[in-house]
């Protein structure tokens, strides 16, 4: 249900800087979802169809970029993508990690008319 608070947050700093740029419609909004915020895209869509209506906001396309969760090993200082479970470095077994993806959730663009 958190969706519905973050979409409703989105939608107004998207209003906003629309206002601002003197548009009247807004059509494309582009949307980063990391992975460890548990957002889920079909759930922000069905609420901004709900929550856009009447808007310049309307009708427009969400477009999402899922970002998969990531970290770093502090041992071997190797990048890897995390596993559901699987918290350990996959190249030297550590659990001396650092999150460094997946906590991502913001507007990366929007595209007005």
């Amino acid at each position: 249900m958190h969706e519905l608070a973050i979409t409703q947050s989105m939608l107004d700093l998207v209003l906003k800087q629309a206002e601002e740029a003197g548009a009247e419609k807004v059509g494309k909004i582009n949307l980063v979802l990391g992975e460890m915020t548990g957002v889920v895209g079909r759930c922000v869509q069905f609420y901004f169809d709900f929550l856009s209506k009447g808007t310049p906001a309307e009708g427009a396309e969400l477009n999402f970029k899922e970002i998969p969760t990531t970290a770093k090993c502090h041992d071997c200082h190797k990048e890897f993508e995390l596993g559901e479970f699987d918290w350990t470095c996959p190249h030297c077994q550590s659990n001396n990690i650092e999150i460094t993806g997946g906590k991502e959730l913001f507007v990366e663009s929007i595209e007005v008319d």
